[in-house]
């Protein structure tokens, strides 16, 4: 008897293959094999002319979806119902959760099997889990499937209805969706905080404090027994002080003032409060959780973070990743603990063994909680695992142990001072037992070493010396903008979608322009400005995160048999006040003009949304005005004196500099989305061959730009010469860091110097340049301190590799990266060999998000410059 056994990818029915019996033939459905319609085209010719055609569902005939298998999925489903033919029984392992629930509906429904059909179901792929499905194996659970469903043609319904209303009224190509419109609302709402917002300033004082030769930090908190105020004092609405509060608001001159008075007076410890807390481990890692933490610690998208756990799970390395609940079962308990008194000493385990209780309403107390897989847990090290899929490995590994872990002990003390009726704080932190803090840390920075603040043995009375007394303005900041952490945890926190859809959500944000992240911050564009404000003045529901989270929750009932699906549908879409008569409502009242028009709050100049991107709008009573605005000019910054100088900006013509000797090509001096940048001829645009472009030095200003000057930057890079020992070129450039020197040697590499503060990337000679080169490359991490051991020198750069004593136990150091040695191993045992494949580890961390952020950066038409005090100009460089 043979049995054919489906699964989504080739990755999973590979591993899935190792556990099967030999006689279980594993095939791979490459993901769903059917869906709606996803353009016209696929559209069956019977159906073509029906109304209801082009969304894909039948809204006549209870909501049926017209299902087709897509033009690159045919030959799977041919394969598929070949490999049937020869089977005894089939077989459905697609995964757990609802999406997978759909897809062996799917399956089933298309390969119509004449022969016993079963579904499987397993939350890790490991032969004792295997095993142990093979032999419990259920039918298809319809409850699932329909809410799956319901999900889909809610999600179809929506968007295809909504979408093509934006087209119509704002720009074409722009799409609305149920939880993304909500999303993108919380972007814009943010933003709108940050236009609205008024910075105020305040000044404070900060003291240099010594006592028995050790020396601590202590802040201004109170003068003449009056709070001074802080940030939090301040209305973000007015930039003042708030309604209410009671504080003392101190100036530059006041503060000035103060820290005059207060030099060389007397200082008194007025009392010590000390407190002992203790700090729990958080719960292991859910689907939203593990992206939250993946992008705060390794930089990582939502997106990445999920296709590099969907890796591990089908190697067999995670639990099924797809999960709102923190469970645990008591076989990933032991092994947790296990792994406690193996790595740290039975003294690190909790007294009991600690459980989670899921909080979320939809969540399946079935399913369990991201942990590595098994009934032991591999340590990280001895996977064979690396880059990306090493680092989340590692941070689920750490999570899940650091839940079996004793608490961490903590004291923290705050010491007030008094001088001269002034109050100051000072507040340390000591670590009496780091507990679960030895494996794991919470936050992007975390690391054991960062918990502490020492403070010196303090008691009422003493007297310490003032070292050091500094005047500190501040100012108070706007609302943070989301990253993808924040708004992960966010949509969850509100209920809004479903975690296993997050990564999904924010990629289709920023693919589709509605968001662009700089400086990992999600920052909304003035389309999705536009989109925001449409869908509140006429669909306010469906950007209200109340509405939405009621309809998740009723989404969460259908999958339990509480709510049934077709009548929930039919309210929604076809109802009295259902969607598709607001939408036939709401159109005629549309105004495109209005809806292409963004007003900002405190700016005349209209906003407006054009075919290619936004652009402002301005009647200065003889004429309208209108002139692009860059990309990187963000909503919140958008003031009307910028409008002036983009206005300005539009108004004067490419300016020219003068011809090219060699080539006669004459050399522009133009603006563009980036700021003023140098163009070289007109291009070829039958070759479609572009023009040279060199954008300006930050602080280079457009009128201290010669001729001299423009062909200087056009010509770099520059070759400088031939290297003596190599015989390589020398060439002098700018790069992302300034200006530099490199010495290219081709497929031997190339060894960059950057040049002093002194040299000029346009006048620089061949010896200078190789005296830079000749100099040894500064460590980013030099240290004082002695070495326990001196290892040697790193093969790839000749720097040092030395042992150093740190906090919590010896290290590794190799110029900026740090590698602990494993729990007890000795110095002496440590070699250079094991020392760089510590190393290595620990610096695909760093490698991994340097790769993201180039891979999520936006693509800029002209290079980046160095900044003017790192670019010094030619004699004769000022403008004629």
């Amino acid at each position: 008897m043979s049995t054919l056994v489906i699964v989504e990818s080739p990755t999973k029915a590979r591993t899935i293959r190792n556990f099967l019996p030999s006689d279980h033939r594993v095939e791979a459905s490459m993901g769903h094999v059917r869906d709606l319609p996803s353009s016209a085209d696929e559209i069956p010719p019977a159906v073509k002319g029906e109304k209801w055609a082009h969304l894909g569902v039948n809204i006549e005939a209870d909501f049926e979806p017209l299902y087709v298998v897509p033009k690159n999925k045919k030959k799977v489903v041919t394969e598929l119902k070949k490999a049937l033919k020869q089977a005894d029984e089939l077989i459905l392992a697609t995964d757990e959760d609802r999406e997978g629930e759909s897809i062996s509906w799917h399956l089933q429904d298309l390969l119509s099997p004449k022969v016993p059909i079963k579904r499987m179901v397993f939350h890790e792929i490991t032969r004792e889990a295997i095993r142990k499905a093979l032999s419990d194996c259920r039918n298809i659970d319809m409850q699932l499937v329909h809410a799956q469903e319901t999900r889909r043609i809610l999600d179809r319904l929506v968007g295809y209805t909504l979408s093509p209303l934006l087209w119509r009224k704002i720009s074409s190509g722009l799409s609305a969706g149920r939880v993304q419109s909500v999303a993108v609302r919380l972007l814009v709402l943010r933003e709108r905080q940050r236009r609205a917002f008024r910075q105020g300033s305040y000044w404070d004082l900060k003291a240099i404090l010594d006592i028995q030769h050790t020396s601590f930090e202590a802040r201004l908190v109170t003068l003449a027994n009056s709070k001074v105020a802080t940030g939090s004092d301040f209305d973000p609405d007015t930039g003042q002080i708030a309604s209410g509060r009671n504080v003392r608001l101190l100036n530059e001159a006041d503060a000035k003032e103060l820290k005059a008075r207060l030099l060389g007076k007397n200082w008194r410890v007025s009392s010590v409060d000390k407190r002992l807390v203790t700090r729990s481990p958080s719960p292991p890692f859910t689907t939203a959780t593990l992206q939250q933490e993946a992008n705060r610690k390794l930089g990582l998208s939502a997106r990445d973070t999920m296709r590099t756990a969907q890796s591990l799970y089908e190697q067999g390395y995670i639990t099924y990743m797809r999960t709102d609940s923190v469970h645990l079962s008591d076989q990933a308990i032991v092994a947790a603990r296990s792994s406690v008194e193996q790595k740290y000493g039975s003294e690190y385990l909790s007294p009991t063994p600690r459980q989670y209780k899921t909080k979320s309403k939809g969540a399946q107390e079935a399913h369990e909680a991201i942990r590595p897989a098994g009934s032991s847990f591999h340590t990280p090290s001895d996977t064979g695992l690396t880059g990306r899929e090493f680092q989340l490995y590692d941070l689920i590994w750490k999570r899940t142990v650091a839940t079996q872990m004793a608490a961490a002990r903590i004291t923290q003390i705050i010491a007030l001072l008094l001088v001269e009726g002034a109050g100051f704080r000072s507040t340390g932190k000591r670590i009496d037992f780091p507990g679960f803090f030895r494996a794991y840390v919470e936050g992007s920075n975390a690391a054991l070493e960062n918990q502490e603040v020492i403070l010196p043995p303090l008691k009422v009375g003493d007297r310490p010396n003032c070292r050091e007394l500094e005047a500190i303005g501040h100012e108070t900041q706007p609302p943070a903008r989301y990253t993808e952490a924040s708004l992960v945890k966010t949509l969850e926190k509100e209920g809004i979608g479903r975690p296993s859809t997050y990564a999904t959500i924010i990629s289709t944000i920023v693919d589709r322009d509605y968001a662009q992240i700089i400086n990992k911050a999600l920052v909304p564009t003035f389309t999705a400005f536009a989109i925001t404000s449409l869908l509140e003045a006429h669909f306010p529901d469906l950007v209200d995160t109340r509405f939405t989270s009621r309809m998740e929750r009723t989404l969460d009932e259908i999958s339990t048999g509480e709510v049934d699906w077709l009548p929930y549908l039919r309210e929604f879409y076809s109802g009295e006040t259902g969607l598709s008569n607001q939408v036939k409502e709401q159109e005629s009242q549309i105004d495109p003009k209005l809806a292409r028009t963004v007003e900002l709050v405190g700016l005349e100049a209209k906003v407006c949304i054009g075919r290619f991107g936004a652009y402002i709008e301005v009647d200065n009573g003889s004429g309208v005005l209108k002139a692009s605005i860059p990309k990187d000019l963000t909503p919140d910054r958008l003031d009307s004196e910028q409008v002036e100088a983009l206005l300005k900006q539009k108004a004067s013509e490419p300016e020219e500099l003068g011809q090219h000797p060699e080539t006669g090509d004459t050399i522009y001096l133009l603006n563009g989305n980036y700021g003023p940048y140098l163009q070289l001829g007109d291009g070829d645009s039958e070759k479609k061959k572009k023009p040279k472009r060199s954008s300006l030095p930050k602080g280079v200003t457009p009128d201290l730009v010669s001729l001299e000057m423009a062909l200087g930057l056009l010509a770099l890079p520059r070759f400088l010469g031939s290297h003596p020992e190599t015989g390589a070129k020398v060439q002098a450039g700018l790069g992302r860091f300034g200006p530099y020197v490199v010495h290219d040697q081709g497929k031997e590499g190339k060894d960059y110097r950057s040049l002093k503060k002194d040299d000029n990337v346009l006048t620089i000679d061949i010896q200078r340049a190789l005296e830079l080169l000749a100099e040894r490359k500064k460590s980013r991490n030099s240290r004082s301190k002695k070495p326990l051991q001196e290892l040697g020198t790193h093969p790839s750069d000749g720097e040092p590799v030395n042992i150093y004593d740190g906090r919590y136990g010896p290290y590794v150091n190799h110029g900026k990266i740090n590698a602990p040695l494993a729990e007890g191993t000795a110095v002496e045992e440590v070699t250079l060999e094991i020392a760089l494949e510590l190393l290595a580890a620990k610096a695909s961390t760093s490698s991994t998000r340097r790769k993201s952020s180039k891979s999520t950066g936006t693509k800029k038409t002209s290079a980046r410059l160095p900044e003017a005090s790192a670019f010094s100009a030619p004699s004769g460089g000022h403008k004629q």
